[in-house]
Formats: structure tokens, sequence, C-alpha cells
């Protein structure tokens, strides 16, 4: 190995490193940003050897190095540009559109790898027709999957699971075909015609996976798809013989299994379920026993809850895909450090699953420099509730349910925040009306609940505004 060989590798190595250690980083919101930088560091570096060393090997002519730095430049420009002009609340559509970028790339490579070795088929070594048929398999999967759950995310296709006549068996018998052209493939027969076929009934699935799912399990869709995505790379980095592209990809895929698993257990929904398909329709109201159908609610006046906060020692925020529908991170943020100046003990209880996306409640709050410190997840909030004065429910639904504690509901055994334990609780919403579960939600008619009806963010303002008219 050469001198030139040995730095390559050790630059690699060190690429790496900064991907575990950014992932490392990403462990909590207060280092997270940090996290993002140093793997975006580490891949930048990557690339740039990646291109040397093709250079240096005489693998790439100068108009293919040219073709590249203007792809590269085109997708860095559109990237700068999205991730400044989209909004919060689009931010689980963009996840999934990179989720679908993702593992179409990956399967691309599997592809342009085949038909470039489609005349030696019968001389590859069986570890790259595998990894071939695997990459192409799950990034088509992907690919397609994740264009449909943006599109639901996004309101271009109907949130809620839209079922095809005999979709699961068409599935199936897709599947099968995969397989049996993959088979055909592995025994060195069809070449890249055949993969072509793989990738189509792969897309094919795909679109027939997703559909049915409905907006209640988005979050864990979007995890699960992410791991999808990381997978496929990493068998394009088997492919192409990159260990950076192997590592990257397997940390993906693992951090995305596991936070799926993690998603999954904090809805009480096996992902076997999910997959399934057919819950959380978020369209009609189910009726439940004990639900909130014909029963009376107490409404309160934006003056009246600012009083009430005014006087609370603690308060506990819970924010809900409301509060990020209607951008009022920034006025929730402020009214707590209202209450903060005041002397109120103020926290944020965020349930994993609060939005469209993992982690969406504490992006929002991170964006509006919400104290890392004040940020709770679920199993460290709950414990305070009973010695809350207030809860400040801001647009949560499902994940604030009673309902959740007793069998035969689509909720049940689902964790939530237990806010109706607090001595006060306030809700902000525009309605009475259900989330993704498609039931009433029993918190709004507890003795201890008061309705304050507003969009989320005027409600907050009006809020703030009678805080300040009392402290003057």
């Amino acid at each position: 190995m050469s001198g030139f060989d040995t730095t390559v590798h050790l630059i690699y190595l060190a690429c790496a490193t900064c991907f575990v250690l950014g992932l490392h980083l990403m462990n909590t919101p207060r280092t997270a940003r940090r996290g993002n930088q140093v793997s975006a560091a580490g891949m930048a570096v990557a690339v740039l050897v990646t291109v040397v060393v093709l250079i240096d090997d005489g693998r790439i002519a100068a108009g293919a190095v040219i073709a590249l730095a203007a792809g590269a430049a085109t997708g860095g420009v559109a990237g700068l540009i999205t991730a400044r002009r989209v909004r919060m609340t689009a931010m689980p559509q963009l996840v999934s559109l990179f989720n679908a970028v993702g593992g179409g790339a990956a399967a691309l490579i599997a592809l342009g790898d085949a038909m470039a070795h489609s005349a030696d088929l019968a001389t590859l070594p069986p570890q790259t027709t595998i990894t071939t048929v695997l990459d192409l398999i799950i990034g088509a999967v992907t690919l397609s999957g994740s264009l449909v759950a943006s599109g639901k995310l996004a309101g271009l296709i109907p949130g809620r699971p839209l079922v095809v006549p005999g979709g699961r068996w068409i599935a199936l018998l897709l599947t099968l075909v995969s397989a049996g052209l993959a088979g055909l493939y592995l025994t060195h027969h069809g070449g890249a015609g055949v993969l072509g076929g793989v990738a189509a009934a792969a897309l094919a699935v795909g679109v027939l996976l997703t559909l049915p799912i409905g907006g209640a399990d988005m979050p864990v869709v979007i995890s699960l798809l992410n791991a999808c995505t990381g997978t496929a790379v990493a068998m394009a980095g088997f492919i192409l013989d990159s260990g950076p592209l192997i590592i990257a990809g397997a940390l993906v895929g693992a951090a995305g299994a596991i936070l799926t698993q993690l998603m999954a257990t904090a809805m009480n929904r096996s992902i076997g379920a999910i997959l399934a398909g057919g819950y959380g329709t978020g369209d009609e109201a189910v009726a439940i026993p004990g639900g909130t159908a014909g029963a009376a609610v107490r409404e309160i006046s934006a003056e009246d809850a600012a009083l009430q906060l005014a006087y609370a020692h603690r308060v506990v925020v819970v924010p809900g895909y409301g509060l990020a529908a209607a951008q009022a991170q920034h006025e929730v943020v402020a009214l707590a450090r209202a209450l903060k100046e005041r002397g109120v003990d103020v926290s944020y209880g965020i349930h994993p699953v609060a939005g469209r996306m993992p982690g969406h409640m504490n992006v929002l709050l991170a964006e509006a420099d919400a104290p890392y410190e004040q940020l709770r997840d679920l199993d460290e909030i709950n414990p305070e509730f009973p010695g809350t004065d207030i809860v400040l429910v801001v647009g949560a639904n499902d994940v604030t349910n009673p309902a959740a504690r007793r069998p035969g509901n689509p909720v049940s055994g689902m964790p939530i925040l237990d806010v109706d334990k607090a001595r006060s609780v306030i809700v902000i919403k525009r309605s009475l009306g259900h989330g993704y579960a498609g039931i009433d939600n029993e918190l709004y008619t507890l003795p201890g609940t008061s309705m304050l009806f507003a969009d989320a963010k005027k409600g907050l303002g009006a809020l703030l505004a009678g805080l300040r008219e009392y402290a003057s």
C-alpha cells in the first residue's frame, strides 16, 4: 500500500469518526446542531477525497469531473434555498422527500453498476450480486414509499388510509415476482433487464404499502423509511467498496431502526400493525364509552387564563401539531420567558410522537431558542404533573387523552402525558375536533380543564398581552 493509499484510508477513518461523533452529539437538543455540523463536515471531506482518488486512479475523465461538480453545485444550491425557505410545518414532508432521494440514489447506484458489469455478470462475486439486489429492492421501496408519505404529509394525497382493492395480495404477488427475478440475477441470468423488473416491482410495492397507512402513524413511517434509506446506502457502499458509505449508511440504518421501535412503543403499536395500515383516519370521530360526545366543556377567556398563569408557581407547556400548524413556536417561548421573569417555574412536556415526525416539537422549540434544560421528555415530566399548578396544552390531542388508560379504543395502552393529574389544565385549540386517532379527547370535559378556543398563535399572543397588562 502506497503512502497515498494510507493517507486516504486514514482520512476516511477520520470521516467515519465524525459520523459516529455527530450521531452521539445528536442525542440531546443542546448539542444536536453541533452534531449535524460535525457529520456534514465529515461527509464533505469524504466526498472531496473520493473525487481526488478517482482522478488519481485515472478512472474518471475531465468531462465527468465537470458533470459531478455541476451536479454537486446544483444540489447544494437547491438544498440551501430549500433549507432557508421551508416552513417548520413542512419539515416532515421535506424529511420524507430526503428519504426518497437517498433511497432512489442508492437504487440508481446498484442499477448503474449492474449495467456497467453486464458483460461479465458470471464472474461477479456473490457479495456484489447480493448487495446489488438488496440495494435495488430496498432503495426502490424507499423511493416510492417516501414519495407517497411526503404527499400525504403535504396534503397532495389524502392523509386517511387509502386501501386499494386487493392491494395486499397485489403487493404479495409483486414481492414474489421481485424475489423470483432477483433469484434469476443471482444465478447469473438476465442481467440489467431483470434488475429493471425487480426495481419496477419494488416501486409498486412501496406505493401499495404506504397508501393504507394513516396520518397517526406517519412519525413511525418516516423513521422506518429513514432506516431503509440508510440500509440501501450501506448496500451501495458494498457495491462501490466505499468504507465511508458503508459506515454512514449503517449508522443511519441502525439509528432509524432503533428510533422506529421507540416511536412504535410510544404509540403502543407494533411495527407490523403500523404497516398493516388503516389507523388514524383523521376524518370522522369515533364514539367511545365515556367519551366527550354531548358533554359540557368549560370555556375560559384569554384574560382569565393569563391571570391564572400569573399566579401559578409551576407551569408545564405541552405542545402539539396545532402549535406547528400555526407557526406559534416563537409566541409560546415568549410567553414562557415572560412567566419565567415573574418567577414561575416553566418547562415543556414533549411526547415522542407529538407532531408529524420524530422530534418535531424539539425542532420547533429549538428554532425559537427555548432553553434546552426546559425541554423534558415523557418519562421525565410525567412524575411532575401532580405537583404542577397549570398545564398549558397547545394544539396537542391524542398524546394527552386519558382514554388511553382504558381498553377498547384506538389509543388504548398508548403512553400519554398525564396532564390531567395537574391541578389545572388550559387547552388552546381552535375547536373540539379530534386528533389522528379519530376519537374525542376526554381531557376537554374534565372538571379541571378549561378551553381557550383560538388559533395557537393568536391565543398565545392574547395570553402574553394579558400577562403583560396584569404585570403593568
